[in-house]
């Protein structure tokens, strides 16, 4: 399941928050620095600035820890930062398996090294890389880089693809595309580079932008690109899948539910060491109001405990909050926001799910 939310399969957590309870969060994202090595244009990150302190391995271990401990069952290191910046990463992948945690990584690749591939890759879930072009010049537009960016980077996917295949392992491997109006001259030649390398899919999403709209997304424009992502679809076979995020490209800037009931479930922080309910509040205008507290100087679980935690969740999901207005666009909650507004509101009921669970059902 690449579009929606993989919620209705976390029964027990749902009717837990239903009743009152404090619960843990299901999917944390989070960076483990807000360096980067690329300059994207569609940079949700720069509009995250806040104060920055250094995650250190044993910071990030005792997070780790405590997620495992509290109930976390899935963390992707994937946030305002390029975690392949950190010297910290390849320990942090292994210790948050070690600890039963499913671990997913979302990076441009460009720092991976060959030599730590067949340690990492077998402790992952998923292995995304943001490559948003097949051609190199207009890779490097796009991500604000050098033209060798792309070639490096090719041959780390290449290679990801071989140990893969040669080991048999698990991991997921897939290209993501986010997609601005003015890219789609490349939605055609990424599916069919995605084909071409092996990974298992390729996919296309929207571009968030804040509710002051800083990027200047123009969500009407992804219209004209609907015929181009429906033939890039076509790719498609038993072994390969491409796909648009359909849900939020349809909804553009529009939003059928005001209160956020989301982060609870599936939580972001930032690499700076910030715990906050979600990446569009990052920055440091929301401080007063939005921000809970920082890794480096209080451990997660007395975060997570805390009244201040809870406190800020609550805010979130009160009438005093409207995330019609007051809300970045397509956020990562949007579909679980949906999901659990029509809880709320009687659209739905809490029932099994049908079918097979989806593959990487802690990552909501």
């Amino acid at each position: 399941m690449l579009d929606g939310t993989k919620l209705p399969w976390h029964r027990d957590r749902i009717e837990a928050w239903l009743q009152g309870e404090r619960i843990a969060p299901i999917t944390i994202d989070c960076a483990l620095t807000r360096r980067c090595t690329y300059r994207c244009k569609f940079c949700y990150g720069m509009l995250q600035a806040n104060d920055e302190k250094r995650m250190t391995r044993d910071v990030i271990f005792r997070f780790l820890d405590d997620a495992a401990e509290i109930g976390v069952k899935a963390i992707s290191f994937i946030s305002d930062g390029e975690s392949t910046c950190s010297p910290h990463l390849r320990d942090a992948i292994l210790r948050g398996r070690q600890n039963g945690l499913d671990i997913g990584l979302g990076t441009n690749g460009y720092l991976l090294k060959d030599e730590d591939l067949e340690e990492i890759l077998p402790a992952l879930s998923y292995l995304r890389f943001n490559f948003c072009a097949a051609n190199p010049e207009r890779y490097a537009y796009i991500h604000g880089v050098n033209l060798e960016y792309f070639h490096e980077v090719f041959k780390i996917i290449a290679s990801c693809v071989r140990l893969k295949r040669a080991k048999n392992l698990n991991v997921t491997l897939n290209l993501q595309m986010v997609l601005m109006p003015d890219f789609g001259d490349q939605i055609l030649p990424l599916a069919r580079l995605g084909k071409n390398l092996g990974v298992d899919y390729t996919i296309f999403k929207h571009c968030s932008d804040d509710e002051l709209h800083s990027l200047g997304v123009d969500y009407s424009q992804y219209s004209s690109l609907f015929p181009l992502l429906r033939q890039a679809e076509g790719y498609s076979d038993e072994n390969y899948l491409v796909k648009a995020k359909w849900s939020k490209l349809l909804a553009g800037d529009k939003r059928e539910y005001t209160q956020c009931y989301g982060p609870p479930f599936i939580a972001q922080f930032s690499g700076s060491g910030l715990v906050a309910p979600c990446g569009m509040l990052f920055n440091q205008r929301y401080k007063k109001r939005f921000h809970i507290g920082n890794l480096v100087e209080t451990s997660f679980k007395k975060l997570w405990q805390s009244e201040r935690y809870w406190e800020v969740m609550d805010e979130l999901a009160s009438p005093r909050y409207d995330a019609g207005s007051m809300c970045g666009y397509l956020c990562l909650q949007h579909a679980a926001n949906i999901y659990l507004n029509n809880l709320k509101q009687g659209n739905t009921t809490l029932e099994e799910p049908l079918g097979e669970p989806p593959l990487h059902i802690n990552f909501i």
